[in-house]
Parts: C-alpha cells; structure tokens; sequence
C-alpha cells in the first residue's frame, strides 16, 4: 500500500505530515511512501534524508493524489485536489469536522475514508495519538514565551542595589492542556500565577504546577464525560465576570486558551474589563481563530486598546513547526498503524474500536 502526502501552503501552514523518521517506520511496517517535490525543506530536511530512509519523492503532486491508498495532510485540501483521490483511498488529517462536515460527506459517498483525528477519544489506548494534546502543549507553551517577549518589562523579580523589581502576574483562561503548560512555563521563568477553569477538576492540577485558581463561588463541575469543558450557565458566567473584572486590573500578562469543541469560543475578557486593565499589560489569545476569549482580538493582529496589546495568532503552531510535525507525524503513524492489518498487509477499519468509530465521517 501506498502512503502520501504532498507539502501544505507553506504561508499557511508550516508543519509537515511525515518525517524522514516516521517515514522509515511506515516502510519497516510494509508501507511504500510517496512525497512531493521539497516536503520538508523548509524546516531543514533535505529531499536525500527522505529517500535515504525509503522514501519516494515525486515531482507531480497529482501522481502522489491519484495513486495513494492512504492520504496524510494537516488539514483539508481543497476540492481540485481531493477529486483526484481514487476510490476507497483513506485520508487522514485534523479536518476541522464540524465546520467542513458538508464538505467531508459529499466526497465521503465517492467512497473516500476520512478520518479527523481532532475527535479522537480521550481513552488510554488512544493517548499516543492524540494530536490535540501534543500540539496543545508546544501552543501552550509558545504563547507564554511570545507574551513574555513583547512585555516590555521583566518577568521574575529581581532585587537590586537600586530596588526590587516585582515579578510579572500572569492569569491563565482555560487549564486543559495548553493553559497547563503555560502554567508551568510561566512559572518556570519566575512569574506569579493564575489560573481560572470552569472544570473543578483543573484546580488541583493548576495547584501541583504552582499556580493559584481562581475559583468563582458556588460553581458547577462544566466538564463533558469525554474530559472537555462545556458551555457554562449565565449564572456562572456572570459570576465569573465579576472574578475577572475584580482581577484582571492587578495582572500583567493574560493566556487565553478557552474552546468548546465544535463551538464558538466563549466570550471571557470583556471590553469593560480591558478598559480597567493596566497599559503594557498583554492578552495572547490562542482562541483567535474561533472567535476569542477576548473583545477585540482579531487574527493574526497586534491590537492596541488604551495600552493594553491584544495578540490573536491564526497558526502559532507555525512558530514551532519542527517540533509540532515532530508530534504530529508520531500521533499519526500510530493512528495508522492501530488501522493497520499486519498480517494481510491492508486497513482494517473496524467500527466497533471506539478509536476508529469516533474519527471516522459518516
């Protein structure tokens, strides 16, 4: 069988589907694989490391789409090329299911398998492929130390003969993966840290990290059986509001990493609250691309509200494109190969593995 992918818009996404590890691993478990011209050049990989561990590089992208039995991308092609797949091919990505699910149907009864690996379950057995958690992570991450590097002011205090500078305050929105990280990473550089969630199960987690959580009085346990927050009543938000409002004039540096999956993300910092924050305080929203946790925040801009910056990144991903296509070809090769049949050498798609039945569009 044969596995390809072709090089996403580089101006849009960085991160590559295959690396010349992974590559080899797919070739050791009987898979042939077939990539564009460059695939990976931009982050350093040279073509000959590719082919050096059995790989093909093809120079037409639309050989690799007519001719591939398993199609890997990190998103969803768009229609010119995903005409070109033969029957049967299996395509796997983060397809962004609900806002494409139109989409994915209608080329579904051309007989295509797709597979959405952003709706994969939170079991145990599914964990080493769970691209949402290991992408999260390095975004978490990279949201602190892109905050921290437009502060204009020192993070950790610092005591001198000519007097102690304080340590910078940081308030985390959302503690699931990426809001923990950033928890961790903020502290690591010597900030004071917050963290508000509206899952009760975050706060002992937030506090073996060192942050202190916010906690808004008489509050429900928001969190689905599958481990993600839900929306929260009006009573909740209202009561969250009035905790935010209270605090966000004391602190410095904001991570917003709020989402529902397949909803709008919640609407958390209001103008009024930015209006009463300090000027050279900083909001990164890593909602952006969802709508926001924050007024104002617009994609991939820089918005300056009486001196408080509000980042909205688009892709922050992009930012650490090696490490993220490092996870994300592992999370996927173990997708692969929990479809793969070794002894017959073919896909098994069996509905009846939970891992399979919650990924696959029909």
């Amino acid at each position: 069988m044969k596995i390809g992918s072709i090089l996403e818009d580089t101006n849009i996404e960085k991160r590559i589907s295959i690396t010349p590890e992974i590559a080899k691993k797919y070739i050791n478990l009987g898979f042939e694989i077939q990539l564009s011209n460059k695939y990976g050049e931009h982050l350093g990989y040279k073509e000959n490391d590719f082919e050096e561990m059995g790989a093909k590089i093809i120079k037409e992208e639309k050989k690799i789409l007519e001719t591939s039995d398993i199609l890997i991308q990190m998103g969803l092609l768009a229609n010119d090329k995903l005409t070109l797949l033969k029957s049967n091919t299996t395509y796997i990505g983060v397809l962004n299911s609900h806002e494409n699910m139109e989409k994915l149907l209608d080329f579904s009864k051309k007989n295509i398998n797709f597979f959405s690996l952003e709706l994969l379950p939170r079991i145990t057995r599914a964990q080493s492929m769970d691209i949402l958690s290991s992408q999260a992570n390095l975004a978490g991450y990279k949201a602190v130390v892109e905050s921290f590097s437009v502060f204009e002011k020192a993070i950790p205090m610092m005591m001198t003969a000519a007097g102690t500078i304080p340590a910078a305050k940081v308030l985390v929105i959302g503690a699931g993966v990426a809001g923990l990280q950033a928890i961790a990473t903020a502290k690591r550089m010597g900030a004071i840290v917050f963290a508000t969630d509206v899952r009760q199960a975050s706060k002992e987690q937030v506090e073996s990290l060192g942050g202190k959580f916010l906690t808004v009085e008489g509050s429900e346990n928001l969190e689905t059986e599958g481990g993600y927050a839900k929306e929260a009543s009006d009573d909740f938000k209202k009561k969250q509001e009035e905790l935010l409002a209270e605090t966000l004039n004391k602190i410095d540096i904001v991570i917003c990493t709020a989402l529902i999956p397949g909803k709008k993300a919640p609407l958390i910092i209001k103008e009024n609250m930015i209006n009463n924050m300090q000027p050279g305080s900083i909001i990164y929203d890593l909602a952006a691309t969802q709508g926001g946790n924050s007024a104002f925040t617009e994609v991939d801009k820089i918005v300056d509200k009486n001196g408080v910056k509000i980042i909205g990144d688009g892709n922050i991903l992009n930012k650490l494109p090696s490490s993220s296509s490092n996870l994300y070809a592992k999370n996927v090769f173990n997708f692969v190969s929990n479809l793969h049949d070794k002894e017959n050498n073919k896909l098994n798609i069996n509905i009846e593995d939970e891992i399979i039945a919650k990924t696959i569009i029909k």
